[in-house]
């Protein structure tokens, strides 16, 4: 599938530069790794583990990455499917309490910006022996995801094991090998691309048939180019979609582990306010895009593309519809989240189920116990399992799952870091927004820089209640063109209603407009 890449003005390097280092400070983001915490990696024994190098796995990953979290073979089972998803061992490189863990507590995620990423681990980990580079032997936690002919999941299992992965694609790689039936290298499997398909558009019709919603999301970034910097949109390919469900479909099998023996850690996600919908469609109003009042909201998303420019944008406004995304602690205190009342399952130690949870899969059974421990989003129970590089969580829900398929008791060090990690990613979630929404807030203003006093059309999107003895209201407008949602203040700011609006500063935030009173009509 061809990409179409969006590009806007150009900003200024350093003044870039120097949002970002403003930025990071405010919010106080770690940047260089102490030593001490890198020397406390810790050294790996892979003659331990079982040996699945005979498998041919490989990852697929934007070009250039290193921080490679999965890898996977696809094979078929009878009439069904064989998934086998490797995804990195980080943890056996931690020390439990030690100056690294803390180091990795305090992170929480991987921070990316447009100079760069800092990672949740030091570098010798995440893009070195962790990483599950090509050709290089790498624990892993393999899981076995047995699927029937309609894409159902019937069995699951993980273990940890050696892997090694035959290549590094890249999506665009595996994209064109699709389109054209080039072969992508002699270690990889001949059928990979037909399997990916056949695999990913199955589930993919069991999210449509359950109520989930996968938004066909383009990764928005900031390039460097022309000796500034640009807003860039990556549209997504049809292989970002299978993988992605490949992804998904093992954190669905993770959480339906950890509900049935009741000791664990969810992604949570409520269901969207129909206040939320009410907005969304004025930001299609105002990026001219036609949204009929008698299509749904899950028909009109996959109806987008994300190789245009307005879809594009509206996909990235339709990211933020569900608000309130936590994790649930299972087995344990719910202190963080301020109920203070235990779960009905597991209370830790031996999951007297044993191998039993791996097997209580049910057929299609694809939902959690109940709404509350349900993604709304995904229309399942659902858990982060599936990037540990990148993010705290799955280290742990990695080795709860890992435990109950061995018929292990859970680690204590697991046990004891459960109630914690619902409060530590909030943190580090919104620390991590804060940097990135802040990065593309900043290039922004850059962009609209010496055009203050100008006039832009655009709608507004949302609104606050004006201060008791003030008319003036605060809120939201999305530009036509550029597409840039904005602060904007005026006396009785017309919702959803096109408007003219007039720039009347830059800050490192972002720009700020003031509403034009007259005709507000294009």
């Amino acid at each position: 599938m061809a990409q179409r890449i969006v590009r806007v003005n150009v900003a200024q390097p350093q003044e870039m530069v120097s949002a970002l280092v403003t930025l990071r400070e405010k919010l106080k983001i770690p940047e260089e790794y102490p030593q001490e915490a890198v020397d406390d990696i810790r050294t790996v024994d892979l003659s331990e583990y079982p040996d699945r190098r005979d498998i041919p796995f490989v990852t697929i990953d934007p070009p250039g990455a290193a921080d490679l979290d999965q890898a996977m073979h696809l094979s078929r089972e009878g009439d069904g499917y064989l998934v086998r998803y490797a995804i990195s061992a980080v943890g056996l490189f931690i020390e439990p309490g030690s100056r690294l863990d803390q180091e990795v507590h305090n992170r929480g995620v991987t921070y990316y910006g447009p100079d760069g990423s800092i990672p949740l681990h030091p570098r010798e980990l995440s893009a070195g022996v962790a990483s599950l580079l090509e050709g290089e032997d790498r624990p892993a936690y393999l899981w076995y995801l047995h699927l029937d002919s309609e894409g159902a999941l019937s069995h699951s299992w993980v273990e940890l094991a050696v892997v090694r992965s035959r290549a590094q694609l890249t999506y665009e790689e595996v994209q064109e090998s699709h389109d054209t039936g080039k072969v992508l290298a002699d270690d990889v499997p001949a059928d990979l691309t037909r399997l990916l398909a056949e695999i990913g558009r199955l589930r993919i019709h069991r999210e449509i048939a359950r109520g989930g919603i996968s938004l066909d999301l383009p990764e928005q970034n900031i390039e460097a180019a022309d000796g500034g910097y640009q807003l860039v949109y990556r549209a997504v390919t049809e292989i970002d979609e299978w993988n992605a469900q490949i992804s998904l479909l093992t954190g669905m099998a993770a959480a339906r582990m950890m509900l049935d023996a009741g000791v664990g850690i969810l992604r949570t996600l409520p269901a969207a306010r129909e206040k939320d919908y009410v907005r969304l469609r004025q930001v299609a109003h105002a990026l001219d895009l036609d949204w009929p009042k008698d299509v749904s909201y899950p028909d009109y998303v996959r109806s987008l593309n994300s190789e245009e420019p307005k879809h594009a944008a509206f996909l990235n406004e339709a990211a933020g519809l569900f608000r309130g995304a936590s994790y649930l602690a299972l087995g344990v205190e719910e202190q963080e989240s301020g109920r203070d009342k235990k779960n009905d399952g597991g209370k830790g130690g031996k999951n007297n189920a044993g191998k039993d949870a791996a097997d209580k899969d049910r057929g299609d059974r694809e939902v959690g116990n109940d709404a509350y421990s349900e993604h709304a989003a995904i229309a399942s129970a659902y858990a982060h399992v599936t990037a540990p590089l990148r993010r705290l969580v799955d280290r742990y829900s990695l080795e709860v799952c890992r435990c109950l398929c061995a018929g292990e008791p859970i680690p204590q060090w697991v046990l004891d870091a459960l109630p914690k990690l619902p409060r530590e990613m909030a943190k580090a979630g919104q620390r991590a927004s804060n940097y990135e929404n802040g990065a593309i807030n900043a290039l922004e203003g850059l962009i609209l820089t010496g055009r203050e006093g100008e006039v832009f059309y655009g709608v507004v999107v949302e609104a606050s209640e004006p201060k008791e003895g003030s008319e003036e209201q605060r809120g939201s407008v999305m530009l036509s063109d550029p597409a840039v949602e904005a602060s904007v203040t005026g006396k009785n700011l017309p919702v959803g209603t096109d408007v003219r609006v007039r720039l009347t500063e830059v800050l490192p935030t972002g720009p700020r407009f003031q509403l034009v009173k007259g005709k507000h009509a294009k």
